[in-house]
């Protein structure tokens, strides 16, 4: 029975995957904060945070950036909000970045 928890408790080759990748995804979003030359307080008043913690937890992939506020943080970094978005989606959900995109592509969309 200990074995069959300790199986159930270990992370899954999928979820280590989504995690490296939404550490990865932080890794991007705080080059693109640090080149826009803001602190992450900076980054976290011009999105109305009271606190900058959650902009530490989202570029130490311990958090995602909420869809709804996308285009702000994008504004807020200099990026073009629709390459932003596909950005992020290419690490938050790299299957459905492959069927929205890659495959469009492939069709001549």
């Amino acid at each position: 029975m200990a074995k069959d928890h300790a199986a159930a408790t270990q992370p899954t080759a999928a979820t280590l995957n989504s995690q490296r990748l939404r550490k990865e995804a932080g890794e991007w979003l705080k080059a693109r904060r640090q080149a826009a030359c803001l602190s992450q307080m900076d980054l976290a008043t011009g999105l109305g945070l009271k606190y900058y913690t959650f902009v530490s937890q989202v570029e130490n992939g311990f958090g995602r950036v909420p869809s709804e506020s996308m285009e702000r943080w994008a504004q807020l970094v200099g990026v073009e909000p629709a390459v932003f978005a596909r950005t992020l989606l290419a690490f938050y959900d790299p299957a459905l970045h492959r069927a929205l995109f890659e495959e469009a592509a492939h069709d001549g969309r």
